[in-house]
């Protein structure tokens, strides 16, 4: 089967413009009031803080529910959203640039890493060829319909997935490194959570087309975006119009700018810890430890994962029966089979009748996990990070992970830069 080149097409980005002096900041347009995180990482509340915080905050639509939340037809959010897109369009709250554009994009976070890399439109794979993308992970329907139906009805990409490819020094990742050295940006910004935020356009289309021969022989990894791609090729497969071709995305070399890997913790609400404990010592050994510290799932034999009790107990879960392992995943890999997540959601929740979606995910932080299982008097899962070359593995076999397995980071911040097709 032919290879499908990887296509990132410059586009004319939908910004924020600057309707007040006072996002000014050394000549440079200040919209952090005006960006969110990506939209699976809020929850409710913080999701309600965000559209609060200024009545243009990129959350009010890529998070609609809570504008919508008095209406008895739940597919009115989408439409909500929509026409408040269009409002700030007209409003010129927001604008389209005036030319086709590939934009680099920098981010710095607060405890210094840096990473930089391309926001443009993303070429979608065509039938009958090996797609240039590759994902890593598995989907759940209703987030891919939900995501399909408001940038249907929005008739725009609101914010970018996050890929992954191997540079090895190409033009694309010369580009990226060397945009900003005689430019100024056009965004330069720093968020509540102390990471800051740059933004500079390529437009001179010599430029663009070496950035296009560069990536053309390269593939990419889906690290974060899972279900807004599935969305995009559903998207691509039930409209006839072009502009569905592609979606929007920020591309990353991961030889220049090592992404960081994070774990997403499970919570299980009302799950009585001392009855999953009991249930698990039948297929893998339980050891009691004095903390759930992160760094004992490092040594301990894979998979391996903390069981944390509401009451703060902990408990290390390792040296799964193998027997058990094969039986619950007869097609898989034996490192598929290792990986905690696998363990967890083709093992152990179902020997704990534990339905999938009662779970409630937890990104990075083990004692928010904690705190949550506190809150709802349940059981919290600490699973360990992945490292990128076993994602990369996982991918290049054709496996995907267990969905929520990995929390890359820094994540591109909702707001910078959107894609309509109007």
């Amino acid at each position: 089967m032919p290879r499908q080149p990887l296509v990132l097409a410059p586009f004319r980005g939908l910004r924020y413009a600057a309707p007040d002096v006072e996002r000014f900041i050394d000549g440079v347009f200040d919209i952090a009031r005006l960006l969110a995180p990506p939209y699976d990482i809020p929850d409710a509340d913080e999701a309600r803080e965000l559209q609060r915080s200024d009545p243009h905050n990129a959350a009010r639509v890529t998070l609609p529910f809570e504008l919508s939340r008095h209406s008895p037809d739940a597919s009115a959010r989408y439409q909500v959203a929509a026409d408040l897109l269009r409002s700030w369009i007209a409003e010129g709250v927001l604008a389209q640039d005036g030319e086709p554009a590939l934009y680099v994009y920098e981010q710095v976070t607060a405890d210094g890493q840096t990473q930089r890399g391309l926001v443009g439109a993303l070429g979608l794979p065509d039938e009958g060829f090996d797609p240039a993308v590759r994902p890593h992970e598995d989907v759940a329907d209703p987030p891919v319909r939900d995501r399909f139906r408001l940038m249907e009805v929005a008739r725009a990409n609101l914010e970018p997935i996050f890929l992954m490819y191997r540079g090895a020094n190409g033009a694309a990742s010369a580009v990226t490194e060397n945009t900003g050295d005689q430019q100024r940006p056009l965004v330069s910004t720093r968020t509540r959570d102390g990471s800051e935020h740059r933004l500079w356009a390529v437009t001179d289309p010599r430029i663009q087309q070496e950035i296009a021969d560069d990536l053309a022989g390269r593939s990419a990894l889906i690290a974060d975006g899972h279900h807004r791609y599935a969305a995009y090729r559903q998207l691509r497969e039930e409209n006839a119009d072009p502009g569905w071709n592609h979606g929007l995305a920020l591309l990353v070399d991961s030889d220049t700018h090592p992404p960081r890997l994070g774990a997403i913790h499970r919570v299980l609400p009302g799950m009585d810890t001392a009855e999953a404990l009991a249930a698990a010592g039948t297929v893998a050994r339980v050891e009691p430890v004095t903390e759930a510290d992160p760094a004992l799932l490092e040594g301990a034999q894979a998979p391996a994962l903390l069981l944390v009790s509401a009451e703060g107990d902990a408990h290390l879960l390792s040296g799964f029966d193998e027997d058990v392992l094969q039986r619950a995943m007869p097609d898989r890999s034996p490192d598929w089979r290792h990986l905690a997540t696998a363990a967890l959601h083709e093992v152990l929740l179902p020997l704990w009748h534990f339905p999938e979606e009662h779970v409630r995910m937890v990104h990075d932080d083990p004692a928010e996990a904690e705190a949550a299982a506190r809150d709802e008097k349940g059981t919290a899962v600490i699973v360990p990070p992945l490292h990128v070359e076993q994602v990369y593995a996982v991918a290049d076999r054709g496996e995907l992970t267990p969905r929520k397995s990995t929390s890359f980071g820094p994540k591109p911040r909702t707001g910078l830069v959107m894609r309509v097709l109007d």
